[in-house]
């Protein structure tokens, strides 16, 4: 998340991660193949022919990490965001402290449902992590209901059965939906942020073609999928958006679960770049 932190005060730069983004994740034959090269062209090429004023400075290479380690060098499942930069997450805007909570729940619930109740854990107790208690800033006014993500704690701990847990997964999920409601926020601004996360989360996720982080990998599934449900409510919600975010969400072919090949870091790239094209200019 180091890089996400360098560049939260200025969330336009969305449509600029093609510019140099595969550039700092390694030469196209290398990382991206010819179908995600094809796509990154494509987008560079829309990118060039928009108007002057709202085109975005290019990032530099240092801005999306080295990969292969989470914050702490530990991941996700090292408790990886505590520290510097959760704090600095507890300083963000409420509507985006939620949607990146709500992402690592998204996360864990695929993966419980997927049959993997040990992988989803460390999203799913996210919420009520004494690790991450700096994100929940504010939150109790929105009616966040921490006795459903403890109760949800507890039944993994003792290995309920899913039955059993459904129902709690499904109160989670209802209660932060409520709370994104109360939240408000404007949808285009945090859904590009949700895009410059994925970008960070999925650009230290994956080292030399593979799933070095499987924490990180999945928690950029999880803020697809909040972006993703983000939309189908909102005025902004067209074709084209949803296209690029069905996509976007298809370069996790099994989900969550960390795949043999997973999607190269520039095709992720391109993808997010897609869908913030779609969106109003700043």
């Amino acid at each position: 998340m180091k890089s996400t932190l360098k560049r939260w005060a200025g969330l336009g730069l969305g449509t600029a991660f093609l510019g140099t983004g595969l550039a700092g994740c390694g030469s196209a034959e290398e990382d991206v193949g010819a179908t995600a090269a094809e796509e990154a062209q494509e987008a560079q090429e829309t990118i060039a022919a928009a108007p002057a004023e709202t085109a975005p400075e290019p990032l530099s290479a240092d801005d999306f990490g080295e990969g292969g380690e989470g914050e702490g060098g530990e991941g996700e499942g090292g408790e990886g965001e505590g520290g510097e930069s959760g704090e600095a997450i507890g300083a963000l805007p409420l509507p985006h402290r939620l949607a990146f909570m709500t992402g690592h729940v998204k996360a864990g619930l695929a993966l419980y449902r997927a049959g993997e109740p040990q992988m989803a854990s460390q999203h799913l107790l996210h919420p009520v992590s004494e690790t991450h208690e700096a994100e929940r800033a504010g939150l109790d006014a929105l009616g966040f209901d921490a006795a459903v993500f403890e109760t949800v704690s507890k039944a993994l701990e003792e290995g309920k059965p899913a039955a059993e847990v459904e129902p709690m997964l499904v109160a989670a999920e209802k209660n932060l939906a409520e709370m994104s409601g109360a939240a408000g926020g404007e949808d285009a601004d945090v859904i590009r942020f949700l895009m410059e996360t994925i970008v960070d989360e999925y650009t230290v996720a994956i080292t030399d073609g593979a799933v070095s982080d499987p924490g990180e990998y999945q928690d950029a599934y999880g803020f697809a999928i909040v972006a993703r449900e983000r939309i189908e409510g909102s005025e902004l919600r067209t074709d084209g958006i949803v296209t690029e975010l069905d996509t976007l969400i298809g370069l996790w072919p099994e989900a969550p679960v960390p795949p043999e090949s997973p999607a190269p870091i520039g095709q992720v790239i391109a993808q997010t770049s897609k869908v913030v094209l779609e969106l109003p200019a700043e």
